[in-house]
C-alpha cells in the first residue's frame, strides 16, 4: 500500500470510529430477508425512498405465495403492485428478468450457496446477471441472512466519502465500492462493514445533506476539507451565530 493509500486508510478508520461514536455501533441489522427477497428489495429501492420501496415489497409478498409465482405473473400486474417506486415500468420487467436468470443459473430461486464462496466470487456471480450492479450485489450479501462481509455504498455514503476526500470528486457510486472497501481492514467481519456503511449513510441523511450540509455541527469537520472550506467561506457573523 502506497503512503497516499495508507493515509486514506487511516482517515477511513478515523471517520469510522468517529461516526460509530455518534451513531452507536454495532448497529442492528434492519431486517432478516433471505437473499432472493433481499435482491428484490434492493432492486425496488433504486432511486426510491425507503418507505415507498418497503410498501412495494410488502405488496409483492402479499400477492405472491412465492417468487416463482412473481416470475410467471403478467408484467403489468407486477408494475401495478409496485407503482409507488421510481420507474415501475422498468423495474417490473427487470425484477422478473433477474429472477429468471437466477433460476436458470442456480437451478432454483435459492442463493444460499453464495455463502460458501469468497465475497469477490459471490459478487461476481451476481453481477454477471444483467440488472445487478455493485450496490445490489453488496446489499444481497450484507443485508440478507447471508450476513457476508461486503460493503454496499448508497448515495448518502458516497456523498460523505466524496466530501471527506476518501474518494475523488469524479468517482461514481459503482467504482467507489472497490475503493472504499480497500481502505478498510481486509479482515473486518460482516458486522464491521455493515456498521461502516450504516454510519456513513446515517451521517449523510442527518448531517451531510445533499444541499446545505450542516458543517457547523459535523463530527467530521476537522477531517473534511469540504466542510472546512464551507465554514471558512462564511462571514464572521454567520460563524458566530453557529458557534455561540
Amino acid at each position: 500500500m502506497s503512503p497516499v493509500h495508507q493515509d486514506l486508510a487511516e482517515k477511513a478508520l478515523a471517520i469510522h470510529r468517529r461516526l460509530c461514536g455518534v451513531y452507536h455501533c454495532p448497529i442492528p441489522y434492519f431486517h432478516d430477508l433471505d437473499p432472493v427477497s433481499e435482491l428484490i428489495s434492493s432492486l425496488l429501492s433504486h432511486r426510491t425512498r425507503n418507505a415507498e420501496s418497503g410498501r412495494a415489497f410488502k405488496a409483492l409478498r402479499a400477492r405472491f405465495n412465492d417468487w416463482d409465482s412473481l416470475i410467471a405473473a403478467p408484467t403489468e400486474e407486477v408494475q401495478a403492485l409496485i407503482s409507488g417506486v421510481t420507474w415501475p415500468e422498468l423495474k417490473a420487467p427487470r425484477i422478473q428478468a433477474v429472477l429468471r436468470a437466477v433460476q436458470e443459473r442456480a437451478g432454483s430461486l435459492d442463493l444460499g450457496f453464495l455463502r460458501d464462496l469468497p465475497v469477490p466470487e459471490a459478487r461476481a456471480w451476481l453481477e454477471a446477471i444483467p440488472g445487478i450492479g455493485p450496490k445490489t450485489s453488496a446489499a444481497v450479501l450484507s443485508f440478507s441472512t447471508l450476513r457476508m462481509p461486503a460493503l454496499p455504498v448508497d448515495s448518502h455514503h458516497h456523498r460523505v466519502a466524496q466530501r471527506t476526500g476518501l474518494i475523488g470528486p469524479k468517482v461514481d457510486v459503482g467504482p467507489a465500492h472497490a475503493i472504499l472497501r480497500a481502505q478498510l481492514p481486509a479482515d473486518w467481519d460482516a458486522q464491521a462493514l455493515y456498521d461502516n456503511h450504516e454510519v456513513l449513510m446515517l451521517h449523510g441523511q442527518r448531517c451531510c445533506f445533499h444541499r446545505n450540509p450542516a458543517c457547523g455541527r459535523c463530527a467530521l469537520l476537522d477531517l473534511c476539507p469540504t466542510g472546512q472550506a464551507r465554514e471558512g467561506a462564511r462571514a464572521p457573523w454567520e460563524t458566530a451565530a453557529l458557534h455561540p
